[in-house]
C-alpha cells in the first residue's frame, strides 16, 4: 500500500479493497468487488457502508 492508497473491507463481499487516499466522510463510489455504491462513513480508519437507494422527491 502506498501514501496515495487506503484499504477498507467491502461491507457486501467483506473483502478488502484497495481505494484512493483522499477520500471525503459523504463520498459514494464503486466497489471495485461488489460494484455496488458505498458511501464513507469514516476516513480514520476508512469505513465503508452500502450507500442509500436514491428516492425521487419530485421537488415536493
Amino acid at each position: 500500500m502506498s501514501e496515495n492508497t487506503a484499504t477498507a473491507e467491502d461491507p457486501v463481499t467483506g473483502e478488502e479493497i484497495t481505494l484512493p487516499a483522499d477520500l471525503e466522510v459523504g463520498e459514494i463510489l464503486d466497489s471495485p468487488v461488489s460494484g455496488a455504491e458505498l458511501e464513507v462513513v469514516s476516513t480514520e480508519p476508512v469505513t465503508l457502508e452500502e450507500a442509500p437507494e436514491l428516492e425521487e422527491d419530485w421537488g415536493e
